[in-house]
């Protein structure tokens, strides 16, 4: 089982390097202007110089998946590391300090956990309007209180142990104690979790793109892709097919690391 575990993390692992790799080497590994449009040679099938052939447009389609992946990863790991980054300085300040700080910051974050993710990220990108830096904030707002709760529930449970009562005693500073002895601790979960939000937060950019909240054209990005080709899914289903399997195999890579990480790490999953 031991095994099974630590190549399930390895394959999924090299995957996900080669998809940032991907993303970020796009400018010099793909092919052809994924924004050029030419309708001359627009739904052509697969050739040496279109190697996937080429959209309703004439783009590309290698080349717009190669982009995509950077709008995918590169703002995916944005939200992450904006939102644990909000939720890390929430929860540390909730569960260490307590009393009202700690109700006050809970009950707000208890109310937008009330709503469906996707609702309410819904309603904020419909207030800000539609766009992806519109989209990137509105998961960043939500995605926060997550992280919050769950370091949250850490601090607390951890503030009463022994050796965090023999560093106050020796005078440590409370920066010290939550740089040296509650951060250590709260990191392995929060790598878990973090792994396991990447993959939704992927999944929720493309869906926001692909009902046209999102990325807006001519910028390649796959759920938009796939919005653009449903027209097409009798006559050329590739178009389709080609970014739903790109989401699919970088989400399942990211829930098989999150889940691979939980085993070998001991972190029990909270939800």
């Amino acid at each position: 089982m031991a095994s099974k575990s630590k190549w399930a993390l390895i394959i999924s692992a090299v995957i996900l390097i080669v998809f940032f790799l991907v993303s970020i080497l796009a400018p010099w590994i793909a092919p052809n202007d994924p924004i050029q449009v030419n309708l001359a040679i627009k739904l052509s099938s697969p050739s040496w110089e279109y190697p996937l052939g080429t959209d309703h447009l004439g783009r590309c389609n290698l080349s717009r998946l190669l982009y995509g992946a950077r709008v995918s990863l590169g703002f995916a790991s944005l939200i992450f590391a904006a939102s644990l980054g909000f939720g890390l300085l929430v929860g540390m300040l909730a569960g260490f300090k307590g009393g009202w700080i700690d109700l006050l910051l809970m009950r707000f974050c208890d109310g937008v956990m009330a709503f469906p993710n996707l609702v309410l990220v819904l309603g904020i990108v419909g207030l800000l309007g539609p766009g992806l830096w519109q989209v990137v904030i509105a998961l960043m707002m939500v995605q926060w209180v997550y992280y919050a709760r769950m370091i949250r529930g850490m601090v607390v449970s951890m503030k009463e142990q022994n050796f965090i009562a023999a560093a106050r005693i020796s005078g440590s500073s409370t920066g010290k104690i939550i740089r040296r002895h509650l951060l250590p601790n709260v990191l392995p979960p929060i790598m878990v979790m973090g792994t396991l939000e990447m993959g939704w937060a992927i999944m929720d950019i493309s869906a926001l793109s692909f009902l046209g909240l999102g990325i807006q054209p001519p910028t390649p990005e796959w759920g938009a892709m796939i919005q653009e080709g449903k027209a097409f899914i009798r006559s050329q289903p590739g178009l389709m097919i080609y970014p739903g399997l790109m989401i699919l195999f970088v989400v399942i890579s990211f829930n098989v690391l999150g889940e691979s990480l939980s085993e070998r790490l001991g972190v029990k999953r909270r939800y």
